[in-house]
């Protein structure tokens, strides 16, 4: 990789973002494309929020994503929002051009990419049960409805948070589908289960071999796709349904299509999903058990 003064900065900023594989996957895609774009991984504290977004002007960047905990946050410090991250309630990348900040949101639109691309899913008036209520659950949630769902039920933990997506998204989509709460407690039963066509674990239990199953998977029809956001292993809940021989993916499609579309934001050229994904397997044989 050849870096002068021309060369355009990109990056991510994080607290924390050691772990981030996006650098690994924009500088392959960067160089493939023969872009002369670099990828930094930046650690922000959420103190230095701020001053941290102020410099993608000083320093001229292209601009960068956005990971956790600042998704939400940043949202006050920027010139202009897509109407997705409006709707969601927070910012996944953003781009510096004509001396503005504008905010964008991909993470919905990278979900339905996978889910349609590599699952062959398509939501259209399926019935769909989103366990979860973080930053992946609002912005997949929107996506789904955005793309057809019939009937979208939301569960958590924490009822309360299920409660506060739930009322955002009835305010938006009223009459466009069904949105409904599920108790926790009762999301393990046949009731529940036999009424959905698609589950997407959007909570991060299962990235430690430790976490639990939050469903049982015996209750798991034949006739329902199974989604894990999870890229950084085979959790649990994918094995049980492999095991079942029912239709699954884990996370690491809506990575790279969410971050695909950062590319395309950024470069205006389209991203090298191919080039990407290659990244990727090479590395996971480093990572992955």
């Amino acid at each position: 990789m050849k870096i002068s003064g021309k060369t355009k900065i990109v990056g991510i900023f994080g607290y924390p973002v050691t772990h981030s594989l996006s650098p690994l996957f924009q500088n392959a895609a960067f160089k493939a494309s023969g872009i002369d774009f670099v990828y930094f991984p930046f650690l922000v504290k959420p103190g230095d929020l701020e001053m941290a977004v102020k410099s993608i002007k000083s320093l001229n960047m292209a601009g960068v994503n956005v990971t956790i905990p600042h998704k939400k946050k940043v949202l006050a410090y920027l010139d202009k929002v897509s109407p997705e991250a409006k709707m969601v309630e927070a910012v996944n990348t953003i781009c510096y051009r004509d001396d503005k900040l504008i905010g964008y949101n991909t993470d919905g639109k990278g979900f339905i990419s996978s889910l349609t691309g590599e699952g062959g899913f398509d939501p259209q008036r399926k019935r769909a049960l989103v366990l979860g209520a973080g930053g992946a659950a609002w912005a997949i949630s929107f996506a789904l409805i955005e793309a057809g769902v019939r009937r979208l039920s939301i569960t958590n933990r924490t009822k309360r948070k299920a409660e506060v997506l739930l009322n955002h998204l009835t305010k938006f989509f009223r009459d466009k589908c069904e949105i409904m709460l599920v108790d926790f407690d009762k999301v393990n039963s046949s009731t529940v289960m036999n009424n959905i066509d698609l589950l997407i674990n959007a909570t991060s239990v299962g990235m430690h071999p430790e976490d639990p199953l939050l469903v049982n998977p015996e209750l798991l029809t034949p006739h329902t796709f199974v989604y894990d956001v999870i890229y950084n292993r085979k959790t649990k809940l994918l094995k049980a349904a492999e095991e079942k021989g029912l239709p699954c993916l884990g996370g690491l499609g809506m990575l790279i299509y969410q971050g695909a579309y950062s590319f395309e934001i950024w470069t205006h050229k389209k991203a090298p999903l191919k080039k990407m994904r290659d990244a990727l397997k090479e590395q996971r044989k480093c990572f992955v058990t």
